[in-house]
């Protein structure tokens, strides 16, 4: 069976449709396809709109001529919206000032100076496992919340799995709910005395044990970062929640990136998988660098052939590589889309599209404009 066209310009345009999340694994070309993307829906369907990268390696700012991305939506000059009133703004998550950002918005200044004093959140804050993708949905949520934007295109982070973008959140939230983090924040709640001497035998035989593993320093820093951040816990929960219903919504669309390769098929069957177990609206699949040939009708063993005809002949020697070089592109075509089969064959119900590879990287809004159209 196979899959039907996956139609871009008509979800670039439907104004119901009010996120992309572009997603799969590392090195398949999320990045372009979210920046095309967003070039597109400004350009073409006069939408204002914005792209959220989380790749730290700054290639959209370079494809989108910009200096550089951070934090803040930076407005990409020189497109070629015309008469249809469309933006493009771009931004790269600074995960750090995302969680400084959270933690401003949701407590006192005062107790904002003693999180941002602790030592263990301006570990966790930079560097905590998790916390880059669970920032990323912060992000997300912020952009939603404002109404600025008619589409929001999100370029997810660059990570071994494409589902921690989903996972973090809920691991973020359950390590802050955690039953270790809630008995260091007892003592605090009970007076705010050394949570080695105010507390029972048992909680003190539990701190001595958990001491010896972190460290009395690490201890106390942990201590003192869940009681001062204490009044956000229930917030951090919330807002991940409700990111994810926005996920699951209607006006939120995934397109899934793969290059035709077996580990970059495979890791976009999973993730449809787990998007479909989540009832997540999946949109598409975008398959990236495949590799066509022409003349239709000439196969690889014919062009093979041939180029031994002329060969043994001892003639046209140019003509001869060409063939050689048709039927070597034949036949990794043919390769490609064999490889991509496991997953229109699983997913046959995902409409798709195919991107033909590049002579070079993009680099420039002109080659980004190229992959739009491509795309489309």
């Amino acid at each position: 069976m196979t899959a039907a066209r996956l139609d871009v310009d008509a979800l670039l345009a439907d104004p119901a449709i009010r996120i992309v999340v572009c997603c799969g694994s590392g090195g398949v070309g999320k990045t372009t396809t979210a920046a095309a993307l967003g070039l597109r829906a400004a350009e073409v369907h006069g939408r204002r709109t914005v792209v959220l990268t989380i790749d730290p390696a700054r290639r959209l700012a370079q494809s989108m001529g910009l200096t550089e991305l951070d934090n803040t939506p930076r407005q990409v000059k020189g497109i070629d919206a015309g008469a249809s009133g469309g933006e493009l703004h771009a931004m790269m998550l600074d995960m750090k000032r995302t969680f400084d950002e959270v933690v401003e918005q949701h407590t006192t200044p005062k107790r904002a100076a003693e999180i941002f004093a602790n030592p263990f959140y301006q570990a966790m804050s930079s560097t905590f496992a998790g916390t880059q993708e669970y920032m990323a949905m912060e992000k997300l949520g912020q952009l939603r919340s404002g109404d600025q934007w008619d589409l929001i295109v999100v370029d997810t982070p660059p990570s071994r799995s494409a589902l921690d973008f989903l996972d973090a959140p809920a691991r973020l939230s359950r390590f802050l709910d955690g039953r270790m983090l809630r008995m260091l924040l007892a003592p605090a709640r009970a007076g705010g005395k050394s949570m080695f001497s105010l507390v029972t035998a048992s909680f003190g035989l539990f701190s001595r044990v958990v001491q010896k593993i972190l460290g009395a320093q690490l201890l106390t820093d942990l201590s003192g970062f869940v009681a001062a951040l204490d009044s956000m816990f229930g917030g951090f929960r919330q807002r991940a929640d409700q990111t994810y219903r926005i996920l699951q919504d209607p006006q939120t669309a995934f397109l899934l990136v793969a290059a035709p390769e077996k580990d970059a098929i495979r890791e976009a069957a999973y993730f449809a998988e787990r998007l479909v177990t989540e009832r997540m609206p999946l949109s598409g699949l975008v398959l990236n660098r495949m590799h066509q040939t022409e003349p239709a009708g000439l196969s690889a063993e014919e062009s093979e052939a041939a180029a031994d005809r002329l060969a043994t002949a001892g003639d046209q020697p140019v003509t001869a590589d060409a063939l050689r070089i048709h039927a070597a592109l034949l036949r990794q075509s043919e390769r490609e889309i064999r490889v991509a089969a496991g997953f229109t064959e699983a997913f046959p119900q995902v409409p798709t599209t195919a991107v033909a590879a590049q002579p070079a990287d993009v680099h420039d809004v002109d080659g980004l404009r190229t992959i739009g159209a491509l795309l489309a």
